[in-house]
This record gives structure tokens, sequence and C-alpha cells, in this order.
């Protein structure tokens, strides 16, 4: 592979050699000591290996360190216009229809109290709770129109490389997705027999169950760095009753 001159590397390479070269020839012709030249030469060279490996670690973990934040705020942003945009009504409308909301209810009115303690504690407890959507003919066709109205945001979000980072986000686009097609093959709700509806009722539970998970995660996120977000996602709560845009 050959390499080019023009490169910014090659020529900040031959710079900094070419100073080296000329330091030392400066010092050898003023100074005239060839001999302690040399040993202050093989000294320096005797170095840069243990100067390679602290440059490698510490710098190394530093800009690792550095990246991963940029990627997670990368993230965050677009799981943030994620519910900007469909997340938080699709909460809405899945958890209206949630026999077994009141149970979880009171675990999921985030404040500015919550402890990361607190996040983790309701994580636990929502582990061991079974989703459950209750949803008629009416509610299938409804929920079928809003996530065909969003299909073209959550396909551009998909084209978003970051997200593949993200396993457990992805995941729950891959739910939403399947349970679009799933709605979208059917043509009259009314007449589908108890099998089918008890189908399409375990895909609209598993979009609950992540979609719950991802947007606990979040705010959790959005407390910790972003206060501002975090106070209007705890006015637009979809499970706290109260809940209003309105500051009071």
């Amino acid at each position: 592979m050959r390499i080019s001159l023009r490169t910014w590397e090659v020529r900040l390479g031959i710079v900094l050699v070419a100073s080296s070269i000329a330091i030392y020839s400066v010092k050898h012709l003023l100074l005239g000591d060839a001999e302690n030249t040399y040993q202050y030469i093989f000294n320096a060279l005797g170095f840069l290996p243990i100067n390679v490996l602290l440059v490698t670690l510490i710098l190394n973990q530093l800009l690792s360190v550095r990246a991963k934040r940029d990627r997670l705020d990368k993230l965050n942003m677009v799981i943030g216009t994620f519910f900007s945009e469909v997340g938080t009504e699709l909460l809405t409308i899945l958890s209206d229809r949630d026999p077994s909301l009141p149970e979880i209810r009171h675990d999921l009115v985030v404040t500015n109290a919550w402890t990361p303690e607190k996040f983790s504690e309701v994580r636990d407890r929502l582990r061991h709770h079974t989703c459950r959507v209750t949803a008629g003919a009416a509610d299938l066709q409804e929920l079928c129109r809003y996530l065909k109205e969003q299909r073209g945001f959550l396909l551009r979000l998909l084209e978003n490389p970051v997200l593949l980072e993200h396993e457990s986000f992805t995941d729950l686009l891959r739910a939403v997705f399947h349970l679009t097609e799933e709605l979208e093959r059917r043509g009259d709700f009314a007449g589908l027999p108890a099998s089918d509806v008890e189908h399409l009722a375990g895909d609209v539970e598993r979009v609950y169950g992540r979609l719950i998970g991802e947007w606990l995660a979040y705010m959790e996120y959005l407390q910790r760095n972003y206060p501002y977000l975090f106070s209007l996602a705890m006015r637009s709560n979809p499970f706290d009753e109260t809940a209003s845009p309105v500051v009071r």
C-alpha cells in the first residue's frame, strides 16, 4: 500500500523527525559533546516504549469514555425523538386499555425525588409484572391506523446507525413493526376469531412491556442529564392521571 505524502499524518511525522534531528544537531554544534548527546538519545529511546504505553492506556481510555458518552447522547436524542413523536402517545393508548394498570401506576409516576436505587427497584418490580392489554375490534382498528400513520417516521429511525448499539430499543422497534404488519394484514377486526384476537393481544402486550421498560430508562437518563427535558417528561407522563404540561 503506497503512503501518500499529502496526508497530514505523514507531513506531521516528517516535521517532527526533522525537528528532532535539527535540535540534536544544534546541541552537538554548540556544546560539542557528542558522547553526551548520544547517551541522551539512547536514554530517550529507551523510555519511549514506556511513554507509548502510558499514552496508549490513559489517552485511549479517556478517548473511549468520551466517544461512549457522545454515542450515548446521540442515541438518547434518537430515543427522545421516538417518545416525542410516537412512544408517549402509544403508551397512552395501550395503558388506557391495561386492566392491571392500577397495580403499577404508582410505580410509574416518576418524580424529581427518585434516586438510581428507586429506578432499579421499580425495574425489578416490573420484571415480575405481566403487562396486559384488553383490546376489542375498535381498539385494534384504531391502533392499526395510528401505527400505519407513524410507519414513515419509524422507518427513518431504523436508518440511524447509532440504534445498532442499543439492543433493547432495537427489539422494541422490531416488536412495533411486527405488530403493525400483523394488524395491516387483517381486513375486518370485528370478524376475527377468538384465537386470532388472543394472538394479536400477545403482540400488543409484547410492545407494551418493552415500551414501558424503554420509557423508564429514558426518564432516568433525562433526570440525570437534562433536568429541563425531564420536567416536561414528568408533566407529560402517560401513567399520571394528574399530569399536565401547564406548570402550576
